[in-house]
């Protein structure tokens, strides 16, 4: 029987960074409710787990001291020093109270995970507050206070274990990417739109990390307007490769779901056939798997994407359908979309040509031998 825990808790959506801000909470809430509608939840093979704060000792296994008591002053309302010391103010990373123990537990909710995953409990867990990629080890970024994601891999590393950590979100992973740069321990594989044209305006194929991490990263940057199936052949011909051939312990995944047509603050064009494409192929590695939430500004999108990820993890086969309750409450009626994102003939054309020139340049940057491997 296939084991799956959504790591959660009311208070992982208690607090945000403002009601004027593009990261909401409520998409995490409306996320469990949509889960618990579907009874999701019932049954042995599915389990809820509340998380705990992270200490701070587990907070720097990334994160500088100095950063950490920043961040807790400024959490306390204190502010004898400069916020914009470590990049906080107003608009992408603003001061809210309660800031620390409100990332401090986003973290906590992914350590979860991974401890939970390594020991065995289950075989994947959600950690759906969590992928905040950007952090990095001394400042906020990108809407990202702490970085649970490099938090949790390097605990997974100090445990020795080969990570292979793949992020779809539609920005650029680069605080994973930084924080692991120089190991071979761990792989990074992003796939995202191209830092020529969005934030943080990193993520390219000459990345390939430095000293004894050379040839453990790999960026897939992509040309607004990508489709499914154009987004499809870029992970085909990169990420099932690179991952048959590391032959990893375990798989971390950063799930955002702003590569959607429907999200604000991106451009790409996947739907969610094409995003649980790549959730079923991440099912289909069969590794010990610590799944991570990220981005994503339309909550409905949100709400439904992470929904239908979570069925594939815990081998649920969801009725498109949406429950009453929750229909009732937010207006949704499917889970799947019904609607498809137009795409003129030129831009597909241009989004397939940029995407076959970036897997080559990835392809040379790396080694042809690392692409030979058949999943």
């Amino acid at each position: 029987m296939r084991r799956a825990a959504l790591i959660s808790s009311p208070e992982l959506w208690a607090h945000g960074h403002g009601e004027s801000h593009p990261l909401r909470p409520e998409r995490l809430r409306m996320t469990y409710e949509l889960l618990e509608g579907y009874g999701a939840f019932d049954g042995p093979s599915s389990c809820i787990h509340a998380p705990s704060l992270a200490t701070e000792a587990e907070l720097a296994l990334w994160h500088t001291p100095e950063y950490i008591l920043a961040v807790q002053a400024l959490s306390r309302g204190e502010v004898d020093f400069s916020p914009r010391r470590y990049n906080f103010g107003p608009g992408d990373n603003p001061v809210f109270a309660g800031m620390y123990e409100s990332e401090a537990l986003k973290v906590g909710a992914s350590l979860l995970a991974a401890r939970m995953v390594l020991e065995r409990q289950v075989d994947v867990a959600f950690s759906f507050a969590g992928g905040l990629h950007h952090a990095m080890a001394g400042h906020a970024s990108g809407f990202c206070v702490f970085n649970d994601a490099a938090i949790a891999i390097r605990w997974l590393a100090d445990r020795g274990q080969r990570v292979l950590y793949v992020d779809i979100d539609a920005h650029h992973g680069d605080g994973v990417q930084a924080a692991f740069d120089e190991t071979a321990q761990v792989m990074t594989i992003s796939l995202h739109e191209s830092g020529e044209v969005l934030f943080p305006g990193t993520g390219f194929p000459s990345e390939t990390g430095k000293g004894p991490g050379e040839g453990y990263s790999a960026n897939v940057p992509l040309l607004p307007y990508t489709s499914d199936e154009i987004y499809w052949w870029a992970f085909e011909r990169t990420v099932l490769p690179l991952a048959a051939d590391m032959q990893p312990d375990i798989l971390v995944t950063q799930l955002g779901v702003d590569a959607h047509y429907q999200d604000p603050l991106a451009h790409l064009n996947l739907t969610t056939q094409g995003y649980t494409s790549l959730i079923r192929a991440f099912r289909a590695m069969e590794l010990p798997w610590v799944a991570l939430g990220g981005g994503g500004y339309n909550v409905h999108t949100v709400a439904r994407a992470w929904t239908l990820a979570y069925g594939i993890m815990a081998d649920r086969s969801l009725p498109d359908e949406i429950p009453h309750r929750y229909a009732r409450a937010y207006g949704d009626k499917w889970l799947h979309d019904r609607g498809q994102p137009s795409l003129s003939r030129q831009d597909a054309a241009s989004a397939q040509r940029y995407a076959e020139r970036q897997v080559a340049a990835l392809q040379r940057s790396l080694g042809h031998e690392h692409f030979e491997h058949n999943p």
